[in-house]
């Protein structure tokens, strides 16, 4: 076993590829469909700090139950969350500012793909 998948499965309870492979290739997609849920509602950005907590425990009971790691690492849970947040954050983000271009377009116009601004 390599050093470095030493330290991951110290901290945070699996190796590199079973991390990468839960959360972004299996959970991210839902966190990003979360946030640009939560942005289509028109519902405030907090809320997908609680949607990607319960992604990322998600994340935490599939690498238990079908890789083995380990259930219970606070390491893994906080990075997880960290990805499911980023890819939430940035669907809400999005969604957010094309609706409010849609919506009000004699108001704002769009400025950059996360971005709007006020017409003159």
């Amino acid at each position: 076993m390599s050093p470095l998948d030493t330290f991951l499965i110290a901290w945070f309870g699996d190796s590199l590829g079973i991390i990468l492979l839960f959360n972004l290739v299996i959970v991210a997609p839902g966190a990003f469909a979360a946030g640009h849920a939560v942005a289509i509602t028109w519902r405030p950005w907090g809320l997908i700090v609680f949607y990607s907590a319960l992604l990322s425990l998600l994340a935490r009971f599939l690498e238990y139950a079908l890789a083995g790691g380990e259930m219970w690492s606070v390491g893994g849970f906080l990075l997880g969350w960290a990805v499911q947040l980023a890819a939430a954050a940035f669907a809400w983000r999005l969604t957010y500012s094309r609706q409010m271009v849609r919506q009000y377009p004699w108001l704002y116009r769009r400025k950059g793909l996360l971005g709007w601004e006020e017409r003159h």
